[in-house]
């Protein structure tokens, strides 16, 4: 080291160090309420200590108390305890020391008499927030030791201070707060209840809250109501009450009702705004389940009941206690994300802080309480600490253990509760390897029959004829018709109503070896069909209608085929490929737009056994002789040269889409005069795209343009209908 190099501590300017307490160190201006009733209850903690220390007797009926008084008038704020107090000395070493905590100096000395988990404080800054809000600050305390003198303390700003001999007659601590113009709202008595609810709703010592502006409050009792404690300012005696009554005679009488009695009108009782014993505190075999829901009504403010509950409580490695509800959650219309409330000793952190709660589990509601949080300065954050990994693991566990335990031996009632906590026991798997592996055989899947089974159970379900193959349906009302057809080969399905299954079943096929989720019209079954003995010439004659169909549905993706269906009222079906499906998905789901891969794997089944497929076959012969194109005299007398071609089609028609597939000769007529008259799509044409739009409407996707389209064909069949029906009449 050099000769000449200087030492010395370094030292910290109240004028700098203020400036970044008010605007940075606390997040929100509100919490310094939290920080002043802190170290109340801080106050009257340490003097619990040191009775049960020895060193201080407490009075017979001792009340431990915290008051905040607001006057709106004066824009003043009180914080009153009476609890240690300090003396001089202590006054200049814990606030006129910046950040040196009496809280830590106070356990230091008395570390084989007091738990840390008791007490509030750690860093000595919490005071300091009074001036984010205060112009000045003053402070009146009497220590406990009765030969001290009290001590009055005055700060302008936080910059520089007066100390001097107080006049407080009682132990304890009273700091008083005259506010600042831009925080007048403080002075507000319901906005300091509503900061009081938010972070001290919990705080172990009562809070009373009173008005000063208000004149003396009273209220009304009865006189066995009267207690020891209460000031009587007047004794009121209330007449008996008479009512007019009928005799038999027809007569009238008063009769009394109610006696008179005697009340008393009493100084107001004060209320507290705080429960000091809240229920996470308590033991389970304490609590009903009545406790529960009114805690958390109370606390979230829901109107609903909660489905079950879990009770944490935990004492080694760490010290956690808290109850998780299971909302029930309407997917449709609910914000998914819950309201897990973080609490150190009973003093609120924050909500939802993703680095103790599992991401999985912020769909819960719940409140948590752990003494051991890494927080930071402002106890508004935790401190990047694997601490609170080790947290998060065992409230992921408890939640695991408390699923698993219900569908082992309460599995009535965890069906009961399955439809709504489905979505998010699905996220945890995908999010969670740890949860997934103690959930996994408790994921249930409820089938087209309302049965919940396994996956285990799914499987058996349908091994004989489609082993390690399980079919879903994702909407059981657009999807009816297939349910249907199912249900009819006692075919079992799944119900997958909820956008995370996708994610899901695909998070289950990588977990196990060949097993396959097929929606329900992802493919056609040889369950589904008839044995077909069609020989070479009908087969030709079906090719020749297929192409036909797709030439007019204008879809070259579009694979068309004609089935013998065991359901003779099902005309046409439409089936997507799986591959195809996941692929659209998966597009939308990032955003990208499933054009690419619209209308991809996608089949449209012609039932033969239903008239309306038959009839198009009728209207459809195999022409081995090709069109001479350029004859303009053949064009308009051969056999029309589109697909499918009705009465009216043929002079309609592109000559682009002329192809060896021709109506048959009877309809050749009206070539002639087509082109002076509005032309007409032909009936065989209309039943064409007619059974493709029926069949996407009962896989449920039929888009918005086919279905005006679709609309308009339904009337001019109708209207083709009842012409028919006039002529013949």
């Amino acid at each position: 080291m050099a000769e000449n190099a200087r030492k010395g501590n370094l030292s910290i300017n109240s004028e700098n160090i203020f400036p970044i307490i008010k605007k940075w160190m606390y997040s929100d201006r509100d919490i310094f309420i939290r920080e002043m009733i802190s170290n109340g209850c801080d106050a009257i903690t340490k003097l619990k200590k040191l009775a049960l220390a020895g060193e201080y007797t407490e009075p017979e009926g001792e009340k431990y108390e915290i008051h905040v008084g607001v006057s709106a008038k004066d824009k003043k704020l009180t914080f009153t305890d009476n609890g240690i107090g300090m003396t001089e000395e202590e006054v200049s070493k814990y606030i006129n020391q910046i950040a040196f905590s009496g809280a830590r100096d106070f356990l230091e000395k008395y570390k084989d008499k007091a738990n840390e988990d008791q007490i509030i404080g750690h860093f000595g800054l919490g005071f300091y927030s009074a001036f984010m809000v205060a112009d000045r600050v003053e402070i009146d305390t009497r220590s406990f030791r009765p030969e001290e003198k009290p001590v009055h303390w005055i700060s302008e700003g936080g910059v520089s201070f007066e100390m001097s001999e107080g006049d407080r007659a009682e132990r304890g601590t009273t700091i008083t707060l005259y506010l600042s113009e831009d925080c007048a709202e403080f002075s507000n008595e319901y906005r300091v209840r509503e900061v009081l609810e938010k972070y001290c709703q919990f705080m172990p010592i009562p809070i009373y809250v009173k008005n000063e502006d208000a004149g003396e409050e009273t209220e009304l009792i009865d006189k066995d109501e009267l207690k020891d404690t209460d000031t009587i300012v007047e004794t009121v005696v209330e007449p008996a009450k008479k009512e007019k009554r009928k005799k038999d005679d027809g007569t009238e009488e008063e009769v009394e009702t109610e006696p008179a009695r005697e009340r008393y009108k009493i100084r107001k009782r004060p209320v507290a705004v705080n429960d000091i014993d809240p229920l996470w505190n308590k033991h389970p075999n304490e609590c009903r389940d009545e406790d529960y829901k009114n805690f958390y009504h109370k606390v979230f403010h829901d109107y609903r009941e909660p489905l079950f509950w879990i009770h944490l409580n935990m004492d080694y490695p760490f010290r956690l206690k808290g109850i998780l509800y299971f909302p029930k959650i309407n997917t449709e219309y609910d914000a998914v994300e819950g309201t897990i409330k973080l609490y150190n000793n009973q003093v609120f952190i924050a909500d939802n802080i993703k680095e103790v709660i599992p991401e999985f589990l912020l769909v819960l509601k719940g409140v948590i309480d752990c003494p051991d949080l890494p927080l930071n300065v402002s106890r508004s954050a935790l401190q990047n600490d694997g601490f609170a990994q080790k947290i998060s693991d065992y409230i992921g566990k408890k939640v695991a253990e408390k699923l698993t335990g219900m569908c082992k031996t309460q599995r009535e009632t965890y069906e009961k509760y399955w439809d709504d906590i489905a979505p998010f026991i699905k996220y945890g798997c995908l999010k969670d390897e740890k949860f997934d592996e103690k959930i996994k055989d408790c994921v249930l899947f409820k089938n087209i029959d309302g049965r919940y089974l396994t996956l285990k159970d799914c499987l058996e379900e349908n091994k004989d004829r489609f082993a390690n193959r399980i079919f879903y349906v994702t909407d059981e009302k657009k999807q009816g018709q297939y349910i249907s057809m199912f249900r009819n080969q006692k075919i079992d399905a799944v119900i997958l109503p909820h956008a995370i299954d996708m994610p899901f079943i695909g998070h289950l096929e990588s977990k196990n070896k060949d097993l396959k989720f097929l929606r329900i019209d992802a493919d056609l079954d040889d369950a589904f069909r008839e044995q077909d003995s069609a020989d070479d010439e009908a087969k030709k004659k079906e090719e020749a209608l297929a192409s036909a169909v797709k030439k007019v549905l204008g879809n070259d993706k579009l694979t068309v085929k004609l089935e013998t269906l065991k359901d003779p009222e099902t005309a046409s079906l439409l089936t997507v490929s799986e591959e195809s499906r996941r692929m659209q998905d998966m597009m939308k789901q990032y955003g990208m737009g499933s054009d690419m891969f619209a209308g991809e794997g996608e089949t449209l089944i012609l039932n033969k056994k239903h008239p309306l497929v038959q009839f198009l076959q009728s209207k459809v012969v195999v022409n081995e002789k090709k069109k001479d194109a350029e004859n303009a005299d053949a064009a308009k007398t051969a056999e029309a040269p589109a697909v499918a071609a009705g009465v009216k089609e043929a002079a309609g028609e592109p000559e682009e889409k002329k192809e060896a597939c021709t109506a048959e000769p009877a309809e050749k007529k009206a070539a002639g005069t087509a082109e002076s008259a509005p032309k007409k799509p032909s009936l065989t044409r209309l039943v064409c795209e007619q059974l493709y739009d029926l069949a996407r409407i009962q896989q449920g996707s039929l888009g918005a343009d086919r279905m005006g389209a679709f609309v308009k064909r339904t009337n001019e069949i109708m209207c083709a209908l009842t012409e028919e029906k006039g002529e013949k009449q």
